[in-house]
């Protein structure tokens, strides 16, 4: 018989840990890289006797791939990323590489994007693997480099490049899903079972440099200024995806109203902090980002360019790059620095059945929805080879924390306790999700 073991027992040690791992990706191809959090990481499943192989796709850059159990079901793919985005040290309550625990929340860059759910997994997986309590699915864990950049360097390298440690996958789940909200007094955890797709462009105008002093009528930096301003401008119509119609349901079922596309920014406002993510997941979306041009003030250059960060929904394309194509109009070159495809998942089916029934064991007077991320994740590599893909990272989080601003933010720091319900649910998961109804 298997002996009993706590899946939280050291969840809150492994998210500080991680943290103080400084992994930051700056996306230029500078910064210290994944490979001492990898080699943590991998030691970790070794002690417990998961072998494990990292894989680097530049120096530095490392992704780290185990397989653990086994048995007649395919594999299921649990990833998360190890790399974080910057942080300005002074601008911190505490340094955001010190993973200090404080006032009941663990603190540092990563305690929300996402070495909680990396300590969570690892928790979860070394209690069980301690004491022989291997799950009857066998499972695929990878803790990937650059996914804050694209993931180019990580999940997309190990996909085109090692395949066949994927192979048998048919399942997958990921980070920033499995988190709660609070509507109207209840406790609704949603979890990501559709993303935007990513179109990271850069526009580009030529005009004729000169003295800035005499007439230029194909000025690069007004003709670029122009497209950018329209860019900003436009108001992009909205537009319900399967997966948002049924979280915006549900909250309409909260709020007496039936949900239209009407009063779907009306009840997304429900959500409080959450509404700027969810708000986004309800519409095509454009954030020009950056502006260069020139190196004189009394010279016209015969460049300028922009970058713009745009986001499609599933099913949405199309309509996104002609409306861009008409915004930016023919002197405007339009190329890619990241192009990414949308996906969407039916929100059914045994996985889906057991994310719900794993929270709802933990927290039974709580609702559980689908969303529709408005950001990207690893995912989006994974879904090439066919998978069936969520996220899912368990946390029950207070009422008047604004979670999602925490993402990429200052100060961002995850409760203790939410990681400690964080691993039970997961732990519970890992048998859930081999349950198959009789």
């Amino acid at each position: 018989m298997e002996a009993s073991y706590d899946p939280a027992r050291e969840v809150v040690d492994l998210c500080s840990e991680l943290i103080r791992f400084d992994t930051t990706n700056y996306g230029t191809g500078e910064g210290p890289g994944e490979r001492k959090a990898a080699e943590y990481v991998a030691g970790l499943l070794d002690e417990v006797g998961i072998a494990a192989t990292i894989y680097e796709s530049e120096p530095g850059r490392s992704t780290v791939v185990a397989r653990w159990g086994a048995g007649d079901e395919p594999p299921l793919l649990v990833h998360g990323h190890l790399d974080v985005v910057p942080a300005e040290p002074d601008q911190w309550q505490v340094h955001p590489f010190s993973g200090e625990v404080r006032d009941g929340y663990v603190w540092g860059r990563g305690a929300v994007d996402m070495k909680d759910f990396d300590a969570i997994v690892l928790s979860a997986v070394r209690a069980r693997a301690a004491v022989g309590a291997t799950p009857s699915r066998p499972l695929v864990l990878c803790f990937t480099a650059d996914e804050e950049a694209g993931g180019h360097l990580g999940a997309d390298y190990v996909v085109e490049h090692y395949p066949d440690e994927f192979a048998d996958c048919t399942e997958a789940v990921g980070e920033v899903g499995g988190f709660s909200t609070t509507v109207r007094g209840r406790r609704l955890y949603l979890i990501e079972a559709a993303e935007k797709g990513m179109a990271w462009m850069r526009l580009t105008a030529h005009g004729t440099a000169g003295h800035g002093s005499m007439i230029h009528p194909d000025n690069a930096i007004s003709e670029l200024t122009a497209a950018v301003a329209r860019i900003g401008a436009h108001q992009w119509p909205v537009r319900l995806t399967p997966t948002m119609r049924i979280l915006l349901a549900a909250v309409g079922e909260l709020a007496g109203v039936e949900a239209t596309p009407h009063n779907a920014e009306a009840l997304v406002a429900e959500f409080g902090g959450a509404t700027r993510m969810l708000g986004a997941a309800l519409r095509n979306t454009t954030n020009p980002t950056m502006l260069s041009a020139g190196y004189k003030v009394n010279v016209v250059p015969s460049e300028a360019t922009a970058h713009v960060d745009g986001r499609f929904l599933p099913g949405y394309e199309d309509e996104f790059f002609a409306t861009i194509a008409e915004l930016c109009g023919d002197r405007i070159a339009i190329d890619h620095v990241s192009h990414q495809g949308a996906w969407e998942m039916p929100y059914d089916g045994d996985l889906v059945d057991a994310m719900t029934r794993s929270l709802l064991a933990e927290d039974p007077e709580a609702l559980v929805a689908p969303y529709t991320m408005s950001g990207g994740t690893d995912a989006k590599h994974f879904t090439r080879l066919g998978m069936r893909s969520y996220g899912f990272a368990p946390l029950r989080l207070p009422d008047d924390l604004d979670f999602t601003a925490l993402f990429h933010g200052v100060d961002e720091r995850v409760p203790t306790d939410a990681l400690e319900f964080g691993a039970r649910v997961f732990d519970r998961f890992l048998d859930e999700c081999s349950r198959r109804p009789g």
